[in-house]
């Protein structure tokens, strides 16, 4: 019973982690194999969020992780991967609250079991494992911030342009 309340009181609770979609190709196998110890490949590695509202307090959050690796233009691997989480969040918070706790906190606790399953996969894959980098998920979250402020500007200026020229 005390853990329960405890549970109630956090701002976040995460409530399951699951693999949502998972990917992997490895379309010039075993050829590129050679070719990667003579060359290291280029990495290409992009990471979303996207936190889909289920109920008052319950949401979905997803990492959306995309990669592939490249030696003189021929693919090495691609993966992509979707790791959810279930997360309750606390009654009574505030939009912005609500909003750091899907944009940042959430993907915080997801991602080292994302990037686990990300460094098994390629490794499963007869590469090195690609072992990912930390994400800042606070700095990601403000740089989206402000292109959806500075699109909203241009939106703005170009429909006052329009009621201008007409």
């Amino acid at each position: 019973m005390a853990e329960e309340t405890t549970a109630q009181q956090q701002p976040l609770v995460i409530k399951m982690q699951f693999i949502k979609d998972l990917s992997f190709e490895n379309p010039h196998s075993p050829m590129i194999y050679p070719m990667m110890s003579e060359k290291a490949p280029q990495l290409d590695i992009n990471v979303d969020v996207t936190p889909t509202q289920l109920s008052d307090t319950a949401y979905e959050v997803v990492l959306n992780i995309r990669g592939s690796a490249t030696i003189d233009d021929k693919t090495a691997f691609m993966i992509e991967l979707d790791y959810g989480g279930v997360v309750t969040l606390a009654e009574g918070l505030e939009a912005q609250i609500v909003e750091l706790l899907l944009m940042v906190e959430s993907p915080r606790y997801l991602f080292p079991f994302a990037r686990n399953i990300v460094a098994d996969i390629t490794r499963d894959g007869g590469f090195p494992p690609l072992i990912m980098n930390p994400i800042d998920f606070h700095q990601m979250f403000m740089q989206r911030k402000s292109e959806a402020a500075a699109a909203e500007a241009n939106a703005e200026m170009a429909k006052d342009e329009k009621t201008a020229d007409a």
